[in-house]
């Protein structure tokens, strides 16, 4: 999916900061389980890229060596503190990282760290999860719109003003 052009359309003209950097910035959000699955089935589109992956669970960073890895804690809309908790460690963590590009596949942190992106300038790209099926997530309803890709994996739930068709990871 990410292999079409799509992806490097979306994916930043070249700026002054990433010239003077070298490789482009990508940093990749996501919660657990299939959002973890999905993020790993299409990191190939960010050969050529320097790359920094953020998700909540320690055991993911052997499947990532050679890059930058940030562990973040699980929230949700019900557990408000622990959502502050990772919106405060997703700030500081694209504050650092400066991404041109910040990618997400769900849920709860991807969204943060869209926002945090959003408002340092970064590109945004908003996958969402082959699991909703029969609608968006509704991480994906909120943020598609600020997104400035917004895909999803099933070609019935594609609109014209986005989210996007461009095929599945599967």
């Amino acid at each position: 999916m990410l292999r079409d052009p799509i992806f490097h359309r979306y994916a930043v003209p070249d700026t002054s900061l990433q010239q003077s950097r070298g490789r482009r910035r990508v940093l990749a959000v996501s919660s657990g389980g299939g959002h973890w699955v999905q993020m790993m089935r299409i990191k190939h589109a960010f050969e050529g890229c320097d790359v920094a992956f953020a998700t909540v669970h320690e055991s993911y960073r052997a499947q990532v060596p050679d890059h930058r890895f940030y562990l973040v804690n699980d929230a949700n809309r019900w557990t408000k503190f622990a959502l502050l908790k990772a919106a405060c460690r997703l700030a500081a963590i694209v504050w650092s990282e400066k991404p041109d590009v910040v990618i997400s596949t769900g849920a709860a942190p991807g969204y943060l760290a869209l926002r945090f992106g959003r408002l340092l300038g970064a590109r945004t790209i908003w996958l969402d999860s082959i699991a909703n099926a029969e609608r968006l997530s509704m991480s994906g309803d909120y943020i598609g719109r600020c997104a400035d890709l917004w895909l999803t994996q099933w070609p019935h739930l594609a609109r014209p003003n986005g989210p996007h068709y461009s095929g599945s990871v599967l």
